[in-house]
């Protein structure tokens, strides 16, 4: 006799051969048809429109839909089962939907929904629609196989524990040098951020495994979908941490059918809008005292500096500087062109202020030469000599040249750097702003002239000076946005948030982060009201992901017991139950690099045997890493060495200083040195150690000679 499951099945295969046969004949005949290249505006978007449609059938035709559920909408005679993929898709004849977008409206459902057996509601653009559930199915295709069927509701029956049995199977899965989608397991928390209406600055705080960058990338497809008439892919960024996690994202907004959105870190973003006039100084020296080994000091001046350049504060003095500037910048003296014919300057500053005020400052600099030089042509025509006209002529464009020359004329780095001078302060600077200036700690404003000299700066100095740029120039098309992601923003600074809001004029924004992961004491902030201060309270909505589904139980119960031990309040992750291996801490019985190669060379082996595709060893500095890297090679071990100016992830084995770790994911992962030396008792080292732990999706390794980190000491494994 045939059993429920065997039933499933069959239905599902006949209806997947029926799918696939359709998209297969549409996208034959798609095939067949010759791009248009010519000048006719209506071939030129039918032929948008088909192209459109052959992308999404390639996208899906092997791995058509990954969901099903039975909705029966109130009124209607019966419940329709409805396929959820990651592009819509239509019968030929009928137009019938054989796929519904897992962004339209009715879609939500499967994801929101997590059982019981209440009606059901989702938002349509017609209004709230409301219905029963009958059936949700979870399915696996691929390569147009049905490998998996799974019911995690069943109306009318016992769905206890059902609904976590298809997300398990997926985070279980071995992870290559990519973040994938996750659009089959969305799970409802994650949906309703997702969702969220276009025109807010969401802050998601997301203990380390949420999945808060996928969301994020997911959003930039759904509002893509829902706003396709508001918004464009081309006006939309990305900003990473750096250009290895830009690469390590790289594949989720296609694998999603999105193209054309921006990705870039804040930094290389900046230095192309400020034309690449200024340098940022090597972040590797930075890394490298702040990152250094537990107890060593590090350059508290550059953690004061990163404070002071990213805060609100200091945004302020910025502005009261431009102020006046802009107040100071005619002169207040008349042109005389020759005796007779003078142009007042109350004329030069109601064209100037009132006139031309709606131009950034180097425009209103420009309109008003050309209005000045109009003006001496004009007066010019009305000499009818021309003897005496060459003469006056001659003679009042050196005047007006000797003017001019009085209009200042700075760049935004040569505007900035004035600010910190000690000597001599410009001259336009009102007393309360020269007296804030004063506040700035001389060591920082010595430091900052050093560099400047050079014409290098910080990279807490960048917001400051894009503010400056915007002021002087304006904001070109190309950066404004119709909607930003900020990943990693515990890193970011006040600063930087409001300069960003500035190039987005809608507010639409979702900055995400964890401040658990906030190692960079030298930026960033402590609390996310720092940055949800930048906006009005209606424009935005604060989520918190607490689930982590990378780990293991007991991976995020290990880390999360080195986070309490930082002393710090601190949001712990809630883990899925998905039991795995205990975590391994292992002494090596000397101090001897051959010890630690020798342990760290076991785990590798042992864990490839176990089907690890992508394996970490995490260090504590670079130079560590390096020799453990060399070290491992010449044992014959065959891995990547990650280092801070790295753009790419290629998987396998690698090797990387903790701080870099961040963000990435590993099958495994062998943290070295754990010992009191390297990991401390103290909120930095605490920190460190848990981003490392958290790398870790089903094995966790720390290696350790001499005394064990008090971070891990007394921890039952």
């Amino acid at each position: 006799m045939e059993t429920d499951i065997q039933s499933a099945y069959r239905e599902e295969l006949q209806r997947l051969e029926q799918t696939a046969a359709e998209m297969d004949h549409q996208l034959e005949i798609l095939q067949q048809i010759p791009r248009y290249f010519g000048n006719d505006l209506t071939e030129q978007a039918l032929d948008r429109i088909r192209e459109t449609k052959r992308r999404n059938l390639q996208a899906a035709v092997t791995e058509p839909y990954f969901g099903r559920m039975d909705f029966h909408e109130t009124g209607k005679v019966s419940a329709t089962p409805l396929y959820i993929g990651k592009v819509g898709v239509e019968k030929e004849e009928t137009g019938k939907l054989l796929v519904i977008d897992w962004r339209a409206p009715v879609a939500s459902l499967f994801y929101s929904f997590t059982g019981g057996e209440d009606p059901a509601f989702y938002e349509s653009p017609d209004g709230m629609i409301e219905g029963l559930v009958y059936l949700k199915r979870n399915l696996v295709i691929r390569k147009q196989i049905l490998q998996r069927v799974v019911d995690s509701y069943v109306r009318g029956r016992d769905n206890l524990g059902v609904a976590d049995e298809f997300l398990l199977y997926r985070l279980e899965e071995n992870k290559d040098n990519k973040l994938r989608d996750i659009v089959s397991t969305i799970q409802a928390e994650q949906d309703r951020i997702i969702r969220s209406s276009k025109n807010k600055a969401l802050i998601i705080q997301g203990v380390a495994g949420s999945g808060k960058t996928t969301v994020a990338l997911h959003r930039l497809a759904y509002l893509l979908y829902q706003y396709r008439e508001q918004i464009h892919a081309e006006n939309m960024i990305i900003f990473a941490p750096n250009s290895m996690f830009l690469d390590y994202i790289s594949g989720v907004l296609p694998e999603l059918g999105v193209g054309g959105i921006q990705q870039t870190t804040f930094a290389a973003w900046a230095l192309d809008r400020l034309k690449h006039e200024v340098t940022v100084s090597d972040p590797a020296e930075r890394f490298a005292k702040w990152f250094g080994l537990s107890g060593q000091p590090y350059d508290s001046i550059e953690q004061t500096a990163g404070r002071v350049k990213g805060s609100v504060r200091f945004l302020q003095i910025i502005e009261q500087a431009l102020v006046s500037y802009e107040a100071s910048f005619i002169p207040d003296d008349d042109l005389q062109a020759w005796p007779g014919v003078t142009l007042s300057d109350v004329q030069i500053r109601h064209w100037f202020y009132i006139e031309y005020k709606h131009y950034a400052l180097a425009t209103r600099r420009e309109r008003l030469m050309g209005r000045m030089k109009r003006w001496l042509d004009m007066e010019l025509d009305q000499v009818a000599d021309p003897n005496r006209k060459k003469d006056l002529r001659k003679r009042a464009t050196q005047r007006l040249r000797t003017y001019l020359k009085k209009l200042p004329d700075h760049t935004a780095f040569t505007f900035y750097k004035q600010l910190f001078r000690a000597a001599k302060q410009p001259d336009f600077l009102t007393q309360e702003t020269l007296a804030d200036l004063q506040e700035l700690p001389s060591e920082i404003r010595d430091a900052s002239n050093r560099k400047f000299k050079r014409n290098e700066v910080d990279p807490e100095d960048l917001a400051p000076l894009l503010y400056i740029q915007n002021r002087l120039h304006g904001i070109e098309r190309q950066a404004i946005f119709d909607h930003v992601v900020v990943d990693e923003a515990q890193d970011f600074s006040p600063f930087q948030i409001a300069l960003l809001k500035q190039n987005t004029p809608g507010h639409s924004f979702t900055i995400l982060g964890d401040l658990s992961q906030g190692i960079h004491a030298d930026q960033g902030i402590r609390d996310w009201q720092e940055l949800q201060s930048q906006f009005d309270p209606e424009e935005t909505a604060f989520f918190q992901l607490t689930r982590s589904y990378r780990s293991t139980m007991e991976i995020i119960q290990f880390a999360n017991q080195v986070l309490r031990r930082s002393g710090e309040p601190v949001t712990l992750a809630q883990p899925v139950f998905r039991s795995g291996e205990p975590v391994q801490v292992l002494q090596v019985p000397g101090k001897e690099q051959l010890d630690k190669v020798t342990a760290v060379e076991r785990l590798i082996r042992d864990w490839e045997a176990k089907q690890a595709s992508t394996i970490a060893v995490i260090g504590r500095t670079e130079e560590e890493c390096k020799d453990l890297h060399q070290a491992l090679a010449e044992a014959g071990v065959g891995a990547s060495l990650i280092e801070s100016k790295q753009t790419e992830y290629s998987g396998g084995i690698s090797v990387l200083p903790v701080y870099l770790a961040k963000g990435l994911e590993f099958d495994g992962v062998i943290l070295t040195d754990v010992d009191e030396r390297h990991y401390g008792l103290n909120v930095r080292d605490a920190k460190l150690l848990y981003v490392g732990c958290t790398r870790a999706l089903h094995r966790l390794a720390l290696v350790f000679a001499g005394d064990l980190s008090p971070l891990i000491r007394d921890q039952r494994i």
